[in-house]
C-alpha cells in the first residue's frame, strides 16, 4: 500500500493576515544559512527573515550598515534551499534603497529573482515613499520596519528604546498607518513602548511583529543566535534565551580537542 507524504501548506502574506484576523500569533525567527534554516523551517515557524543582523552575528561586525547586496543575497539563498513551509523575508541592506527609488526596485527584484525568498523588508517611512511605491508596482511584497531602526544607528546614536516621547511616539503611529495605506502586508515594530506598541497593533488591520515592543502585537521576532545562546554578551530585556549553546559548544570543542591530544580520539571503532 503505498504512501502520501503529508502536505506541507507554505505560510504566504495571505496566511499571515488571516492569523491576524483570527486572532492567532505569528512566530518569526532570523536564519542566514541552509541547516540552521532547514532545523527553524521544521520547528514550524510561520516566517523567517533573513536579517541584515547577519553582519553582526554572522559577519562580526558592530552595526548592520557593512553587509551588502551580495552578501544579502547568499544568505538569502541558503535558506530559500532549506525551507519547505516558512514565509520567507528578506531585508534590503542600508544603501539599497534610501534616497533612490529605481535603485530600490533593482534591488528588490535581484533579492527576489536570484534568491527565491517570497518578501522583502525596509526600515522607514514616508521618507522612502517612492522606493516602496516602486517596488510594490513591480508585484513584490514588503514588510515595513518601524521604531529602533539599526540602519539608522548613527543618527540615533544609541540602541536604546525608542517613541517615549510624545512626538515620536505620534509619528511613529502616523507612520505605521502611512505604510499599511501604501500597501505593505506587515510591519516589524523594534523596541518602542509596549503600550505604544499594542495601540498601533489596533489600530492597523494588517499583522504587527514586534521585538522588544511587548506581547500585545500579533506576533514575536528575535535573532536565532541570541535565542539560542550563540552569543554571549547581549542581555537585552526583551530576550528569552531558550538555550545557552555558546558555553556547551565550547566544552563540546574542548573535550574534542583534549581527546585528539590524549590519543582517545579516534579509537579503533572510529577508524577503517
Amino acid at each position: 500500500m503505498s504512501q502520501h507524504k503529508k502536505e506541507v501548506k507554505r505560510v504566504t502574506t495571505h496566511t499571515l493576515q488571516s492569523m491576524k484576523n483570527e486572532g492567532e500569533k505569528i512566530s518569526m525567527l532570523t536564519a542566514y544559512d541552509y541547516s540552521m534554516a532547514r532545523i527553524i523551517d521544521a520547528a514550524g515557524i510561520d516566517v523567517i527573515l533573513v536579517g541584515d543582523s547577519a553582519s553582526n552575528v554572522m559577519a562580526g561586525h558592530e552595526t548592520t550598515l557593512p553587509i551588502t547586496l551580495d552578501q544579502m543575497i547568499y544568505h538569502a539563498q541558503s535558506v530559500v534551499r532549506a525551507v519547505k513551509r516558512a514565509l520567507v523575508v528578506v531585508d534590503l541592506p542600508f544603501g539599497t534603497y534610501q534616497g533612490d527609488s529605481k535603485m530600490a526596485l533593482k534591488s528588490a527584484i535581484r533579492i527576489m529573482k536570484e534568491s527565491g525568498a517570497h518578501a522583502i523588508k525596509m526600515e522607514g517611512g514616508p521618507e522612502i515613499k517612492e522606493s516602496i511605491k516602486r517596488i510594490l508596482s513591480a508585484g513584490v511584497p514588503v514588510m515595513g520596519h518601524l521604531g529602533l531602526t539599526p540602519q539608522s544607528i548613527y543618527k540615533f546614536g544609541t540602541y536604546t528604546v525608542r517613541a517615549k516621547e510624545e512626538m515620536e511616539a505620534k509619528k511613529l503611529v502616523e507612520d505605521s498607518i502611512f505604510l499599511e495605506k501604501m500597501g505593505c502586508f506587515g510591519i516589524v515594530l523594534e523596541k518602542i513602548p509596549a503600550q505604544l506598541a499594542t495601540s498601533v497593533a489596533q489600530k492597523l488591520s494588517i499583522p504587527v511583529i514586534g521585538i522588544g515592543a511587548g506581547g500585545g502585537l500579533d506576533g514575536q521576532v528575535l535573532v536565532v543566535h541570541d535565542l539560542l545562546g550563540i552569543t554571549k554578551d547581549f542581555h537585552p530585556r526583551f530576550l528569552r534565551r531558550y538555550l545557552e549553546l555558546f558555553d556547551t559548544i565550547k566544552t563540546a570543542v574542548e573535550s574534542y580537542a583534549q581527546d585528539i591530544k590524549s590519543g582517545d580520539f579516534p579509537n579503533e571503532k572510529e577508524q577503517y
